[in-house]
Formats: C-alpha cells, structure tokens, sequence
C-alpha cells in the first residue's frame, strides 16, 4: 500500500477484547449454570481456549456468525481429566491462566503450544504456583512449555502473598485462579496495575475478591454463578485504526463500544499527550468493563515520553505507538517496556530492525526504543515474525509510505484481529 490512498472515513467496530473473551471461557466453565458470551472474539487463540475446556468436559456451544458462545458450566470442581495433551496453540494467556485452574485440580495435565509459546517464559508462573504447593514441572527445563501439572489429589495448595516482579496480567490470574482452590486467602500485589479483567470478573461471578492499591487478595471456594457476559470491542484492535485516522491525512473515524477499561486506555492517554484529535462519546457500563466510542481524526503529532505505571496500561500497543512516533515531530522515548521482549516475538527488536529497514530515526535501549520523528518512510519487505500486532502495525505504516510495505506472514492477524485487513479496505473505499 501507499500513500496515495484516499483518507479513512466511516464507522468500524472492532472484534471482542481477546482477554475478556479468553476469561469468560475460562471462568464460565468454572460456573455454576449458563452463561452467554455475547461480541465473542472468533480468533485463533480464543478458539484454543474454547478447545482445551471442551477436552475438561464442558459443553460449549459456539455461533461464529453471530460471534456468541453458550457454555454449560461445570462447577469449581467439575472439570474432567483430558483425554490427550492440551494444545494453547499460540496464546500465552491460555497456558499460563489455565496452569493456576490446573493447579488446583486432582487430575494432572500436560499443557503445551506452537513454536512460539515454547520460547516464552512460564517459569514467572511456575515459581508463585510451586509456592502455593503446586508441582508444576517444565518438561524441557529452563521454565518453558510443554508443563506437567500434577494433580493435587489429598494435599490441598495454600494460600501465599505474591510480590510479583513484573505488572503482568497473566501472572497475576494464574496466581489469583490458583487461589480459588486454596486453604486460606491468596494475595498477589505488583509493581504497577496491570489490566484488571480477572479480577472483575471473579466478582461479578461471586467470587470474594479486594483490591486495595496494586494488590488483589481472593478467598477460596466461592460459588461462581452463570452470568451473561458482554465483551466490549477490543481497544487493542481499535490501535491501528486510532493510529491510521491520525497518520493518514484527511482521515477521520468511529470506533464503535470499544472497552475504556481504565486498566487499558493507556493508548487513549498517549495520543491526547501527542497532541491528537480524539475523543469518547456515549460511555457506558463504567461500573464494569467501561465502554464507549472512539472518534479520531487525522492529526499532526508530537513527540513525548512513555514510561512508568502507564506501560502496562498500553504494553500490547508499543508496537503501533511507535509507528504514530515515526509520523511526530519531535523525539519520542518509550522506556520501562523490557517485557515487550518476551510477547510472541522480541517486539523491541522487530519495531527497530523493520523501521530502520524504512528510514526511520530509531534506536534500541534495553527496555524500549528512542525515536525521532518526522523522516520520511519508504516500503520495504517486513518479517512479521508471526507476530499479529506487528504485521497489524506495519500494514498501517504502509498506508502513508512512498513506496509499498509487503508484510511477510501476514496472516497471522487471525489470532487476534480474521477481518482485519477486510475492516481496512472497507475504510479506504
């Protein structure tokens, strides 16, 4: 694509947030009842959660074309013994959420995925679970997957306070789901909030769950009910469309009930501190998963400064942020980010190896990158490194190039994002 497109205009919604979709699974199958799971996200890590619960014995029904799910919960205790090996496919959030429910069961289960998960940490998991009694065992060594859990059959797991070294969502569920199978209450506190869908939604399920600063504490064995559950549009979808109606000139767009979750929004702050023209309108549900519209309009930006607490609020969106950085007048640093090291590929060298292959003013720091922008970018062939949110940021770059941008592997958008590339196209018409 080049630059010799027509502004985006018009209205989009974007799929359902893939951590709330992946968690209304999850817990729905921990439930008592039936719950509906409404804007269901349909892609590929989703639809392994979906598959590795059925294997537990949970009747789930999944309507693709109208994006709902209908599961028939199990109870807290209800889940089965897996015939086979479960598959996570690419997606660390179902191993490592999954591998705290697991913990707690009498069965024991081996958990493993593609390439990708085989290279990400899961020791960061394995050390809180193992202190809670857990034997969570890493078959090749080194905290890697495949994982044997083996069940806790006469000896329950106990509660422990967690000083969690990294603000990771995933950590801090899999301690949490741990807990609910637990003697005694199970706290996890971390150096900054990370996005807090688990925690919502064990309370809004009956679980007794408080938060007090940067510290969640669970206590075990509640009656999870059946509820229906709405997912809201993913704001990590809604990035690259935030980010193409501010780069590509004349652009001007609606997000349609995309989740505000204030945990989340980290990328609505950035673009207001770029000097952006964007705004939300109708915002609703604020005592849950707040939702609301997004309007965006084509802007001329300026660099700043990301770091600190607000990095976890917006660790999925570096990647597409530092593309709107290259389109900035002005310096931008991105730093506190080291984790963005260990997502499904190494995103610190991926965005600074594939933009310096484009012209951009760009260096690597060791826990994020500095760039200068306004430099004109030109096309290049880009490995996404089967890494959805990098091919997903480098398509929209390719929009304002002066020459094509072809993104090697680019349907690997289908973990997170199948329409993508349709939803942009219908943007440019």
């Amino acid at each position: 694509m080049t630059n010799k497109i027509k502004p985006l205009r018009g209205e989009i919604t974007v799929p359902g947030d893939k951590s709330i979709s992946h968690r209304a699974v999850m817990l729905g199958s921990l439930a008592e009842g039936t719950t509906e799971i409404t804007h269901f996200l349909q892609g590929a890590d989703c639809l392994s959660t979906i598959n590795c619960f059925r294997q537990m014995g949970v009747t789930i029904e999944n309507n693709p074309e109208q994006n709902k799910v209908t599961l028939r919960g199990k109870g807290l205790h209800g889940l089965k013994q897996p015939a086979k090996t479960l598959d996570v496919g690419n997606s660390g959030t179902t191993m490592r959420l999954m591998s705290g429910i697991l913990s707690g069961q009498t069965f024991d289960t081996v958990i493993t995925g593609d390439a990708s998960i085989q290279k990400r940490p899961m020791g960061r998991i394995i050390t809180p679970l193992s202190q809670m009694g857990a034997k969570v065992e890493s078959i090749p060594g080194g905290g890697l997957a495949p994982l044997h859990i083996t069940g806790r059959k006469d000896v329950h797991l106990h509660g422990i306070h967690y000083d969690s070294p990294v603000a990771s969502a995933q950590v801090k569920s899999s301690v949490l789901l741990a807990g609910l199978y637990a003697e005694g209450s199970t706290s996890v506190t971390e150096p900054n909030v990370s996005r807090n869908h688990t925690e919502l939604m064990l309370k809004m399920l009956g679980a007794d769950l408080i938060i007090s600063d940067t510290t969640a504490t669970i206590q075990p064995n509640p009656k999870l009910t059946a509820r229906k559950i709405e997912v809201p549009g993913d704001i990590s979808s809604a990035a690259y469309f935030i980010a193409a109606g501010l780069i590509v000139p004349g652009s001007q767009l609606v997000i349609k009930n995309v989740g505000i979750n204030p945990t989340r929004d980290g990328i609505i702050r950035v673009c207001k501190q770029m000097g952006a023209d964007i705004a939300i309108e109708n915002i609703r549900n604020t005592d849950t998963e707040a939702v609301g519209d997004i309007i965006v309009s084509y802007s001329q930006l300026k660099g700043t400064e990301i770091g600190g607490p607000i990095i976890p609020t917006l660790i999925d969106e570096i990647p597409i942020i530092a593309i709107m950085a290259c389109f900035a007048k002005g310096q931008t640093v991105i730093k506190d980010a080291v984790e963005l090291k260990v997502k499904e590929s190494n995103r610190i060298d991926v965005m600074v190896n594939n933009l310096s292959l484009m012209g951009a003013d760009i260096i690597a720091t060791e826990d994020g990158m500095i760039i200068n922008g306004g430099l004109p970018l030109h096309g290049a062939a880009i490995d996404s490194k089967a890494d959805h949110r990098i091919a997903m940021s480098f398509t929209i770059a390719g929009l304002v190039t002066d020459s094509p941008v072809d993104v090697l592997g680019a349907d690997c958008v289908n973990i997170s994002y199948p329409a993508f590339y349709e939803d942009l196209n219908r943007l440019m018409r």
